[in-house]
């Protein structure tokens, strides 16, 4: 059973920077691209970045694109989500999950999930 666990989430002002990460266990993670989604209160899961284990290609929401960076370290089946210059409306919480369909931005393709972690940007 593939296990996903989330941290790193917390209250900063807008303009600041937080990192991210999720922890994976029970699988062959070099099989699976890995993806990060946000829900904020009243709105529907989207996407936010995804990142195949082998070869790092990477993708991005337009409106994180250049602020949010996501990275991977195999040795530690770890993801990581760094986000830069934070906004009030990247106020949700960031959900980690696993999927075997790289590339792919819908919610419903992808197999695991984490808890989630909630991220509050003060303006």
């Amino acid at each position: 059973q593939v296990q996903l666990v989330e941290s790193g989430g917390g209250l900063v002002q807008a303009g600041g920077s937080l990192r991210l990460s999720c922890s994976a266990s029970g699988g062959t993670f070099s099989s699976y691209a890995m993806g990060w989604f946000r829900q904020a209160p009243g709105k529907e899961r989207e996407f936010v970045a995804t990142i195949r284990w082998s070869g790092g290609k990477e993708d991005y929401a337009d409106v994180v694109r250049g602020r949010f960076t996501i990275s991977r370290d195999n040795a530690k089946n770890t993801v990581y989500l760094q986000m830069n210059t934070l906004k009030s409306e990247d106020t949700a919480v960031y959900y980690c999950a696993a999927t075997f369909a790289y590339g792919t931005r819908r919610p419903q393709d992808y197999e695991y999930w984490g808890q989630g972690t909630q991220v509050t940007v003060s303006s």
